[in-house]
C-alpha cells in the first residue's frame, strides 16, 4: 500500500553463550575431570590450590600420584563408572603428598553420554557449619560466664572459712593431723585458684582494643613457649608479612594463642614434635550479628597446627565446652577461655583434626581507623 510505513521490531542480540572454562574457573570448590584410566583431564584453579600443584603438573597424570593410596575417593570413582549415576560421600578423609589430611564431601558424576569422563567436585566443611560451631562455642562461653559468677559469690567465701578452721586445728594437731590439715589448706587453695580463673570469663569484663600486630603477638607466644613448656618442639612460621593489624586486645589475644600453643605442645610427640604458626588474609569471610542487621568482616586468619595424635572423635563436638579435657590434671578451661576471648573480639574459631595433623584456625577483624567495633562488643570509654 502506497504511503505505508514498514516497521521492524528490533530484538536485542542474543547474549553470547558463557565459556564453560571461565565458569568452572570462577567456582570456589575444586573440580576435576578424570578419564577411565584415572588420569586428570581438567582441573580448575580451586583444584590447583587444593592439591598444591599446578594444572600443568596435574593434567595428564593419574590422580593416584596426588592422593594417598587406598583413599575412599577411588572407590567412589569406580562406583560412578559402574552405576553411571552421580554419587556423593560425606566427611571423606583425603590426604596427599602436597596437602594435609582434611575431611571433604566428594561428589562424582559422569560428564555425559559418551564423554568418557567422570567429574569430581570436592567440598570442604561449609562456612555454615563453621558458623554453627561458632554459635556453640559462644553458648559454651556464656555457660562458663554464669558459672563463674555463681562460683565467685557462693564458693570462695565458705572456702576461706574452711581454710581458716584448718589452720586453727593445725596448731594443736599431732604430725598426722597436721598433714591432714595441710591437705585441707592445699585443696582449698587449689579450688580458689580455679575459681579465680573462672572469673576471667566475667560477662562484665571490657576489653580495651586497638591496632595489634598479630605477628608480634605470635612471636611473643613462641618465645614464651620455647623457653618453657615447648622446649622439645620445633616451630615453623608461615606468615603473610603484608597483613594489616588486628582490631583487638593484645594481652587477651596473647593469652588465647598461648593456650592454643600449649595444647599443641602437649599433644605432639617427643622427639619429633612440630608446631606450625600460619597467618593469611582470607577474602569474603563475614559473620552475621545475632540481630541480622550487621555483618562482621573477618579476613585475618591465624592457624596453629601440630603433628600430634589428633582429637578423639567423641570430644570434637564438645571441645570448647568447659571442663572437657583429655589431660590427667587438666581443668578443661583453656579452650573455653580461648572461645570466649575470640568471641569477645567478634571472631570465629574452628578446627580440623586427623591423626598427625590438628589445626585450629582463628578468624579476626582487622583494624580500620575510625571504624566502629563489631556489634555486641563493648568499646572502652574514652578518657
Amino acid at each position: 500500500m502506497i504511503g505505508a510505513v514498514s516497521r521492524r521490531r528490533h530484538r536485542p542480540a542474543a547474549a553470547a553463550a558463557p565459556d564453560a572454562g571461565a565458569l568452572l574457573a570462577a567456582l570456589p570448590n575444586p573440580v576435576l575431570a578424570l578419564d577411565r584410566a584415572g588420569a586428570v583431564r581438567f582441573v580448575n584453579p580451586a583444584g590447583e590450590q587444593f592439591f598444591g600443584v599446578s594444572a600443568a603438573a596435574l593434567v595428564g597424570h593419574p590422580l593416584a600420584d596426588f592422593v594417598l593410596p587406598h583413599s575412599p575417593v577411588f572407590a567412589l570413582i569406580e562406583a560412578v563408572w559402574q552405576s553411571g549415576g552421580s554419587i556423593a560421600e560425606y566427611d571423606t578423609p583425603l590426604q596427599g603428598p602436597r596437602f594435609a589430611a582434611r575431611s571433604v564431601t566428594v561428589e562424582g558424576a559422569p560428564a555425559g553420554d559418551g564423554s568418557g569422563l567422570v567429574v569430581l567436585t570436592l567440598h570442604e566443611r561449609s562456612m555454615a557449619d563453621k558458623m554453627d560451631r561458632q554459635l556453640t562455642h559462644l553458648n559454651a562461653a556464656r555457660s562458663v560466664t554464669a558459672m563463674a559468677a555463681m562460683l565467685a559469690h557462693e564458693v570462695k567465701n565458705p572456702l576461706s572459712g574452711i581454710r581458716g578452721a584448718a589452720q586453727l586445728l593445725e596448731q594443736d594437731a599431732d604430725p598426722a593431723g597436721r598433714e591432714l590439715t595441710q591437705l585441707i589448706c592445699d585443696e582449698t587453695d587449689r579450688i580458689v585458684a580455679l575459681v579465680d580463673r573462672m572469673e576471667m570469663f566475667s560477662e562484665h569484663a571490657v576489653i580495651s582494643r586497638d591496632a595489634v600486630n598479630i605477628h608480634e603477638v605470635l612471636d611473643r607466644v613462641r618465645k614464651i613457649a620455647q623457653s618453657g613448656f615447648a622446649r622439645h618442639v620445633a616451630f615453623l612460621e608461615e606468615y603473610d608479612p603484608s597483613l594489616p593489624p588486628v582490631y583487638g586486645d593484645r594481652d587477651l589475644l596473647l593469652q588465647a594463642f598461648l593456650n592454643l600453643v600449649k595444647n599443641a605442645a602437649e599433644a605432639v610427640p617427643d622427639p619429633g614434635g612440630q608446631i606450625v604458626l600460619t597467618t593469611a588474609y582470607r577474602h569474603g569471610l563475614r559473620l552475621a550479628s545475632p540481630s541480622g542487621d550487621q555483618r562482621r568482616h573477618l579476613p585475618l586468619m591465624v592457624a596453629v597446627a601440630d603433628n600430634g595424635g589428633g582429637i578423639p572423635d567423641d570430644l570434637k563436638p564438645h571441645l570448647f565446652d568447659p571442663f572437657v579435657t583429655t589431660k590427667r590434671h587438666g581443668t578443661g578451661l583453656g579452650l573455653a577461655l580461648v572461645a570466649k576471648a575470640i568471641g569477645d573480639h567478634g571472631g570465629v574459631i574452628e578446627f580440623d583434626s586427623q591423626p598427625r595433623r590438628t589445626v585450629f584456625r582463628v578468624f579476626l577483624p582487622i583494624f580500620t581507623p575510625g571504624a566502629n567495633a563489631p556489634a555486641g562488643i563493648a568499646n572502652p570509654s574514652p578518657h
